[in-house]
C-alpha cells in the first residue's frame, strides 16, 4: 500500500479473533457456540437456536436440506459482525454457525451467540444477526415433506427465523 492511500473501513470485515464463523455438515451443539461467546467481561450470552420444524404453511414436513455458497455466507457472516459491533460497540464475542445437508425434524440449522456486558445489546445483536443472516447469506434448503414432493427455496423468502 502506498503512503497516504486511504483504506475503507467498509472494505474490510473487522474480524475479532475470539468470533467464530462456520458451515458445516456435523451437528451444531448450544454448548459449544455458547462456550464460544462467552466471556469475562459479558453480562449476558445470548444464543438462538434454529431447527427443523414439522410443518411450513400446514403441510407436514419430514426433513429439510441446506446447501451453501460456504466462502460467500462465511464473508456475510463476518460482515453481519462488522455491522453489528458499529450498532452495538460493546459486544465483544459473536459465532455464527449453520448447518448443511440433510437435517430431520428437531435437529439444528442453525446457531447464533453474542456475548456482550448487557443483556438489551445481546438479545438486539443476536435478533439482527439471524434476521441478516436469512435475508443476506448464500443459503438455501430443500423442503422435504411428507407427501413425497420437495422443492428449494432459499432461506432469505421465510418470513421467520425458525427453519
Amino acid at each position: 500500500m502506498n503512503p497516504g492511500t486511504a483504506l475503507s473501513i467498509d472494505s474490510i470485515p473487522q474480524c475479532h479473533i475470539r468470533d467464530s464463523f462456520a458451515i458445516t455438515i456435523a451437528p451444531l451443539s448450544v454448548e459449544e457456540i455458547y462456550n464460544l461467546a462467552e466471556d469475562r467481561a459479558n453480562g449476558a450470552v445470548v444464543v438462538m437456536s434454529g431447527t427443523v420444524r414439522d410443518r411450513t404453511d400446514g403441510k407436514a414436513v419430514v426433513a429439510l436440506e441446506y446447501q451453501a455458497y460456504e466462502p460467500m455466507a462465511v464473508r456475510v457472516f463476518q460482515h453481519i459482525a462488522t455491522e453489528i459491533r458499529r450498532q452495538w460497540p460493546d459486544v465483544n464475542r459473536i459465532v455464527i454457525h449453520h448447518r448443511i445437508g440433510r437435517l430431520q425434524v428437531g435437529e439444528i440449522s442453525v446457531l447464533v451467540g453474542v456475548g456482550c456486558p448487557h443483556r438489551g445489546e445481546a438479545f438486539a445483536a443476536c435478533q439482527y444477526a439471524i434476521d441478516t443472516l436469512k435475508h443476506n447469506a448464500p443459503i438455501w434448503k430443500k423442503e422435504h415433506w411428507a407427501d413425497g414432493s420437495s422443492s428449494w427455496v432459499s432461506i432469505g423468502s421465510c418470513e421467520d427465523a425458525g427453519h
